[in-house]
């Protein structure tokens, strides 16, 4: 029997926040993801979770119960991260806009599924200026429909949370009337911040490897890692195969390029790419998505390694991003990056996630060990994605703004 608490994961991209409440104890039962290249690279990572490659506007929780075939029981916690577009507070309730109604939708689910608990998380840019006053339209939404909110509201950077990253994220947390709230996680301190050396300096470079100008992943030595890629190289959550490293395809450089890159000192910005140069005693500035094709042309700002003339690979990425080396992201570095760079790093989610138990009562067992999924999601494109699940492929184009487009 299965007695772990259930979560439901919103707007959950790869699954980076669902990977650090799995991490906590959970049993994340479904995941609403749009686009369905990322809802097939979920699916590989998560076999067990139903995941629901489709728009949360006009999803209902009757929906979710039964697809996820959860029935009645009762929902632990809801969480996720949903896009937030209208800012701006002249002449209108920010909760009223049109462009936030994804956010009108994450409070939707979370009361219709009766959630005992809910984690909302956010850019930074939420807690800044005039925006703030959107935060507490949203605190008092929750309230009026029977939910307490954690206040004062907090901004949580991961690198206080065991990510070689510095990344601020807005965080709400929340309970129904009645239940016990979770509190926020606290900081391990500056004196234990990981540095970007720490994160991938046993990974050797992918430009020894002539299989990675063609392929996304080689059979390969390490180094000696430390206690932080350690933790990462020998996670008990999936059965896996070690001696291979994934996602580490090779990017094309032009020559003068490489000069630039090699010029510049670490941790300063490459001028004319505007990459960041990490430095191996530091931690990693935030790591970005770059834009996506619905925005014209493809960029992904990757950081400029600190030992090589070349920008990061996705899977240097995701060991800054606090990713276990078995999990997997799309082959092309085109989705790969924004995997990564959209995504919660899972260490961060799984400090809240513990709180989140906590707040239960919940004291988590021994980690069950689970297969990782059909190796072919990871290749597939729009279309074939769209075709495995039996959605529409070009269907996230003609979502309208606000409501779980690419907006």
């Amino acid at each position: 029997m299965d007695d772990r608490p259930v979560a439901i994961d919103l707007f959950a991209g790869a699954g980076g926040m669902s990977l650090g409440f799995e991490q906590a104890g959970f049993r994340v039962a479904a995941a609403v993801e749009l686009d369905p290249v990322h809802a097939a690279v979920h699916a590989f990572n998560f076999p067990g979770t139903c995941v629901l490659p489709r728009s949360v506007a006009g999803l209902s929780a009757a929906e979710i119960r039964a697809l996820a075939g959860l029935g009645n029981a009762p929902v632990d916690c809801v969480f996720g991260g949903p896009p937030c577009q209208g800012f701006s507070m002249m002449g209108q309730r920010a909760m009223d806009d049109p462009r936030n109604g994804l956010v009108r939708e994450f409070v939707r689910l979370v009361v219709e599924l009766g959630a005992r608990r809910f984690v909302f998380e956010n850019v930074k840019g939420l807690a800044q200026g005039t925006h703030r006053a959107f935060l507490d339209e949203l605190v008092s939404s929750f309230q009026s429909h029977g939910y307490q909110v954690r206040l004062p509201w907090r901004l949580v950077d991961a690198v206080d949370l065991g990510v070689p990253q510095r990344r601020e994220r807005v965080i709400l947390l929340g309970a129904r009337d009645g239940e016990s709230l979770p509190a926020y996680p606290l900081a391990q301190g500056r004196t234990e911040v990981i540095p970007s050396a720490a994160a991938i300096g046993d990974l050797p470079d992918c430009e020894r490897f002539e299989e990675l100008s063609s392929g996304d992943r080689v059979r390969a030595t390490l180094g000696a890692p430390s206690p932080y890629a350690a933790t990462l190289r020998h996670d008990p959550l999936r059965d896996w195969d070690e001696r291979w490293m994934s996602n580490s395809g090779r990017s094309r450089h032009a020559v003068v390029s490489r000069a630039r890159f090699h010029d510049t000192a670490p941790g300063a910005v490459e001028p004319v790419s505007r990459f960041f140069k990490l430095h191996p005693g530091r931690p990693c500035n935030t790591l970005r998505a770059g834009t996506d094709g619905a925005r014209g042309a493809f960029t992904s700002p990757r950081p400029i390694h600190y030992a090589f003339d070349r920008c990061v690979t996705v899977r240097e990425m995701a060991r800054l991003h606090g990713y276990p080396d078995w999990f997997r992201f799309h082959v092309t570095t085109w989705h790969g990056a924004r995997e990564v760079g959209n995504s919660v790093p899972p260490p961060m989610a799984r400090a809240i996630a513990a709180e989140v138990a906590r707040s239960i009562g919940y004291v988590p067992g021994v980690p069950r060990r689970l297969p990782l999924g059909d190796p072919a999601l990871l290749s597939l494109d729009r279309l074939g994605a769209a075709r495995f699940f039996g959605v529409e492929a070009l269907a996230w184009r003609r979502v309208p703004r606000g409501a779980g487009g690419f907006s």
